[in-house]
């Protein structure tokens, strides 16, 4: 049978008359239905060589030959679907679309207005074919041709977008996704994406290219039998792996470049991908897969070397962890706006994710002069206001673009969930951005007057994803008065020092630049301008009781981490910083004074220092007592007490009272 089909391709392959080749597709039409078998069965390659075929006719000159050609393939679908028990005509259906991406490379002009026609003829055949009428073939085939456009559009687009990387990225994983049913071609796209992210410095999308697509593997071979578990394996390294779970089936499908071997390159390049990344805590996820088979296959020079680099991998992780210096990504909100150049992007929202720590300036210029090249310089502006934007209030006349730095955004359940850095930057679909405003309608007033809108953003995938950009699903707005800014903005300081000072290897110059905003004694700023405004016993009487109690426990909190900061400060610092330090600690003493009378209560902070007795000298620090015990009784070392924080009245010299808390 193959020899008798060869001569046929023959045929086709060779220029012919208009006569022979009708002749030919009559022929062709018989050998179909005597022989369905031979074309739904087995090896996939003598279906997709007649579609690859065909597929040509169907962009030919002669009218007459595209129409008999698209006749020719309306009947081999459905021939497919009788043969299936009119269940479906996957087998064509799948290589058609292969035949179609490889015809876009092959075959100059494909997808202009003869091979449109020739779809709408297929359509055409499928909507008036009675004996089908009332099954899903129609549709189906309705869905083919649809596919078919969609393919076509973004391959036409790609060449126009080229020096859009985030456009171009858009465009092929819609390829990807079209060929969500045809696993060879999806992982084609996906490894072409890789390639334009790594280009362009976006490590983190490359890494989750290669783990789809190492994921897209997983559960052709699953569902082969070939591998225990399929794309839920990938699960715990991102929620957005279940997209390679919709692949469609095709029974007769032997695709031979799909096997372990090849499953098992890939998981390393997945690992490769991350470390690359610097996202080395997934490195270990995707090593339990990879070590049951070289246990399996007794490879222990692979499993020494996998347990070489899972060892690294670790080291990695506690060394970014000690340094705090791993950036994963900086977020933006980007918006579009002007019907008139974006299209069907006008008014549209993403999370755009940027290398490293991308400042606010270098993302703006550089969509500037994206679009600026596009559309001409002249019709391009940035809108620098981050608050909502009305279009009916823009000029048609300008592409208008807005930029918005926004943060993860964490609610209190998950903030206790996510304990490290890494797991605050990984997985995160949530992000935040906060605009002052008043009520008198300005930007900018008093701290008493201040107010700010909390605008909450999710996007429709997590980040990283395979793209950079995400588009946003929905929004949420919360308006906050202004003692819960004062409320905000003092937490953000508590957590800003207690992180410096618990870190492993304290950055001194941030560490110094938070102490300085945080102790200096300014009259209309800063935290005793909150204190004032708020604390003082003639405004709080204007305030809930519960926000003016929870205020004075964060300023209570605020003391103490100033005091811990100076503490770290002055164990650091070298002897030409002294007198710096000197200066920061007294500021300290007068903002702690001026807040405990503004609250009645003694504020200010000791490190934990050792309670000897009632002889008093400095500590170590300088900043605090060390009371000795002058008793002729031997004290026995256990019976030593431990002070955590001790209130000090009056200056640090030995003999002054104190009182211990």
């Amino acid at each position: 049978m193959k020899k008798v089909f060869d001569v046929y391709l023959c045929f086709l392959q060779k220029h012919q008359s208009e006569t022979a080749l009708k002749n030919v597709f009559t022929a062709l039409r018989s050998l179909i239905y005597k022989f369905p078998s031979t074309f739904y069965e087995g090896r996939a390659d003598m279906c997709a060589a007649l579609c690859y075929e065909i597929l040509k006719f169907c962009n030919s000159k002669l009218s007459s030959i595209r129409s008999e050609a698209s006749q020719l393939l309306y009947f081999l679908m459905r021939n497919n679907f009788d043969y299936t028990g009119k269940k479906s005509f996957v087998r064509t259906h799948l290589q058609v679309i292969i035949s179609v991406s490889q015809l876009i490379a092959d075959v100059v002009g494909i997808g202009g207005t003869r091979f449109q026609q020739s779809l709408s003829i297929i359509n055409n055949c499928a909507n008036s074919d009675r004996l089908i009428k009332h099954t899903t073939f129609s549709s189906d085939v309705k869905d083919l041709t649809k596919r078919i456009r969609t393919v076509l559009m973004a391959t036409a687009q790609m060449k126009e977008h080229e020096n859009d990387p985030e456009m171009l990225v858009d465009l092929q994983y819609s390829l990807a996704k079209s060929y969500a049913s045809t696993p060879e071609l999806r992982k084609t796209w996906l490894d072409s994406m890789a390639r334009i992210h790594v280009k362009n410095g976006d490590l983190s999308e490359a890494a989750m290219c290669y783990v789809h697509v190492t994921a897209l593997v997983a559960e052709y071979l699953t569902r082969k039998g070939m591998f225990r578990q399929g794309c839920t394996a990938f699960r715990m390294i991102t929620p957005n792996i279940d997209e390679e779970a919709s692949m469609m089936e095709d029974v007769g499908m032997q695709d031979v470049h799909f096997n372990e071997d090849v499953l098992m390159e890939l998981l390393e390049q997945c690992a490769d991908g991350l470390w690359k990344a610097e996202r080395y805590e997934l490195i270990a996820d995707i090593y339990k897969l990879i070590i049951p088979i070289y246990e399996k296959r007794r490879d222990f020079e692979r499993l020494a070397h996998l347990y070489d680099t899972l060892h690294q991998a670790y080291s990695k992780v506690t060394e970014v962890m000690h340094s705090g210096r791993r950036l994963l990504g900086t977020y933006f909100r980007v918006a579009f706006f002007g019907q008139g150049f974006f299209e069907d992007e006008d008014g549209k929202e993403y999370i755009y994710k940027e290398p490293k720590l991308t400042p606010l300036s270098e993302i703006s210029q550089r969509l500037l002069k994206l679009y600026s090249d596009k559309f001409g310089s002249e019709n391009v502006k940035m809108i620098q206001d981050s608050g909502k934007i009305n279009p009916k209030d823009l000029d048609s006349k300008y592409a208008y673009i807005q930029v918005t730095h926004v943060i993860p955004f964490f609610d209190e359940k998950e903030l206790q969930e996510r304990k490290t850095e890494f797991e605050r930057s990984h997985n995160i679909r949530r992000f935040m951005f906060e605009m002052p405003f008043t009520q008198t309608g300005k930007r900018q007033g008093g701290v008493e007057e201040q107010c700010k809108r909390r605008t909450i953003l999710t996007a429709i995938h997590c980040f990283p994803y395979v793209k950079k950009r995400i588009p946003v699903m929905y929004q949420h707005h919360t308006d906050l008065n202004p003692i819960e800014v004062a409320i905000d903005e003092m937490s953000k300081k508590v957590a800003e020092l207690r992180q410096l000072c618990s870190s492993a290897e304290v950055d001194m110059i941030k560490l110094q630049l938070k102490l300085q905003g945080s102790v200096s004694v300014q009259v209309n700023a800063g935290p005793l301008a909150y204190a004032r405004a708020f604390l003082d016993d003639t405004n709080t009487k204007r305030y809930p009781d519960n926000k003016v109690k929870l205020l004075k426990e964060v300023f209570r909190q605020f003391v103490e981490a100033c005091g811990q900061a100076l503490a770290v400060n002055e164990r650091l610092i070298k002897e030409d910083q002294l007198e710096y330090q000197e200066e920061m600690k007294a500021n300290y003493r007068e903002m702690a004074k001026e807040l405990s009378e503004i609250m009645h209560e003694q504020l200010t902070w000791v490190p934990q220092c050792i309670l000897l007795g009632y002889f008093c000298i400095p500590c170590h620090y300088g900043c605090c007592l060390i009371i000795l015990l002058l008793s002729p009784v031997r004290i026995p070392f256990s019976r030593i007490t431990y002070v955590s924080s001790v209130v000090i009245r009056g200056d640090r010299y030995p003999g002054n009272p104190i009182n211990v808390r």
